[in-house]
Formats: structure tokens, C-alpha cells, sequence
């Protein structure tokens, strides 16, 4: 049996994100009704200058599925990263990120650079996340302008690592 991949070095200071994360959000924009969700997240490594992502979530009160994304949390150059994401409905996204160590794990300060998007995918102009650990507690927020509406905050999620 083969040892786990070593976090490469150039992730080290992304560590605190690694794991299952599992909890609840809500979710409110001008063009929806507020809604309450589920949501697991996934941070991984296979040794490489990256993290993975996966995002789901559901229904708070259905356990119907709501939203999914993949994506990676890549280290251009030491210090520097990027997250690249796909969604289902057709969004692509291309963020720069600042990454602030802290006493406690980490903080991540995501600025949308492009979001492209298939023909057939509603239009979302940019996107800002936030994403605070704080030891086995992650705080995830999002701010979207699409649908015409500015830059709005959308979702709100409190996570504990599983």
C-alpha cells in the first residue's frame, strides 16, 4: 500500500482547506425568493501545485439537489493563485485569489477575472467569494452580478469539517 501524496509546497499555506466540509447556508437574490440549503464541500490533493474543489448542495427541506461545482485551487507561482470553476449550468469561472495565513487556518479573498459561459447559460457578469477557516469551522460567502443586477451578496454557508 502506497503512502498519501505530500501537500506540495507551493500549497502549504492552503492546508487548513483540505477535507470534507458539511453544513448549512442561505441563499437570497433580488431576481429569486430566499431559500435555505445544504450544502459539502471537498478540498483535495494529489501532490501537485493544486487543491481540487467539489461543491454540492441541497435542499434544506427536500434533500433535492440544488447546485454542483468542480474546480481547482491552483498556485501559479509561489503565493499566487487562482481558482478555475465549472458549473453545470454552463458558467465557467476564472477568479484570482488572496490568500492570507492566519492564526487559526486561513482566509481566501476570490475576485471573479472572467466568467464565460455557454450560449444557453444565464448571464453572470462577475463573481467575489470569501472563504474563512478558522480550525475546523469555514465560513463561505458569495457575491454575484448577473441577471443585470450588480455586484449582490448571495449565499452564506457555516461548515464544519467532517
Amino acid at each position: 500500500m502506497s503512502n498519501p501524496p505530500v501537500l506540495h509546497e507551493d500549497c502549504t499555506g492552503l492546508a487548513p482547506l483540505l477535507g470534507t466540509w458539511k453544513g448549512s447556508g442561505q441563499g437570497h437574490y433580488p431576481t429569486i425568493s430566499a431559500f435555505e440549503y445544504l450544502e459539502e464541500l471537498t478540498f483535495a490533493h494529489v501532490g501537485k501545485p493544486f487543491l481540487s474543489m467539489q461543491q454540492r448542495t441541497r435542499d434544506a427541506s427536500t434533500s433535492a439537489p440544488l447546485h454542483a461545482e468542480y474546480g481547482y485551487l491552483r498556485g501559479v507561482e509561489p503565493g499566487v493563485f487562482e481558482l478555475v470553476v465549472a458549473q453545470p449550468s454552463g458558467i465557467l469561472e476564472i477568479d484570482a485569489v488572496d490568500v492570507s495565513v492566519t492564526s487559526g487556518g486561513v482566509e481566501l479573498n476570490i475576485e471573479s477575472v472572467e466568467v464565460p459561459s455557454t450560449s444557453s447559460a444565464k448571464a453572470v457578469s462577475g463573481v467575489r467569494r470569501r472563504i474563512v477557516v478558522d480550525g475546523d469551522e469555514m465560513v463561505s460567502e458569495m457575491w454575484m452580478a448577473a441577471m443585470g443586477e450588480p455586484m449582490t451578496h448571495h449565499l452564506r454557508s457555516s461548515l464544519t469539517r467532517s
